[in-house]
């Protein structure tokens, strides 16, 4: 059954959602624009979309009414579709963050999937890659930082900000659990413990 703010019969997926989100912000964008958006702090929290996908998404949001296009000129004088929120797809956006249920967020980690099956590697490789992963968290923390100073500077992205905030947070944390994983390692190899199941080969194959 469809949501109130839903138009019958159309069910909308959340990227399309989040791409209306991103036009709710006031401004007329193009596609490759709203991929900057979203790379630029929707892909530490929940998405980094395709030109494709995102462009599957406006098609939808304008055949229901919630988005409106029309062509424009850049600078350089080539032409470009520009996409803005309508009034209905505003009143509708504001519906489905109202009233729509919120669904917990699905974990998929491939570091804590290769230590779960770390009988079938080597006690180096394992710290190879909780270390990589560390590593990419930390990055990937200092790039949130970098969007929110960014959010800070401009009116109107308050919300944005502390959404930004939250992703710095959270790859913080990551990180920090990454170096704990580090520390579990050696105190388990230095237990004695790490016995692989039996059957199991006792050198990973090279």
């Amino acid at each position: 059954m469809a949501l109130p703010s839903e138009p019958p019969g159309e069910r909308l997926p959340a990227t399309a959602w989040a791409v209306l989100g991103v036009l709710s912000f006031g401004e007329g964008l193009t596609g490759y624009e709203i991929r900057q958006w979203a790379e630029h702090i929707l892909r530490f929290f929940y998405w980094s979309p395709a030109m494709s996908q995102i462009y599957t998404e406006l098609k939808r949001l304008e055949r229901v009414g919630y988005a409106e296009s029309h062509l424009g000129t850049a600078a350089d004088g080539r032409s470009r579709r520009v996409y803005t929120i309508t009034p209905a797809g505003r009143d509708a956006l504001a519906g489905w963050v109202e009233r729509a249920p919120v669904e917990p967020p699905v974990l998929k980690h491939g570091t804590a999937l290769r230590v779960w099956l770390g009988h079938l590697a080597t006690p180096e490789r394992l710290r190879q890659i909780v270390t990589e992963h560390r590593d990419d968290a930390q990055r990937l923390m200092e790039e949130a930082e970098d969007s929110r100073r960014t959010a800070a500077s401009w009116a109107g992205w308050a919300y944005p900000e502390l959404v930004a905030r939250w992703a710095s947070r959270y790859y913080a944390a990551e990180r920090d659990l990454a170096d704990q994983m580090l520390a579990d390692l050696d105190e388990l190899l230095a237990s004695g413990r790490a016995v692989p199941p039996a059957g199991t080969p006792t050198q990973a194959p090279g």
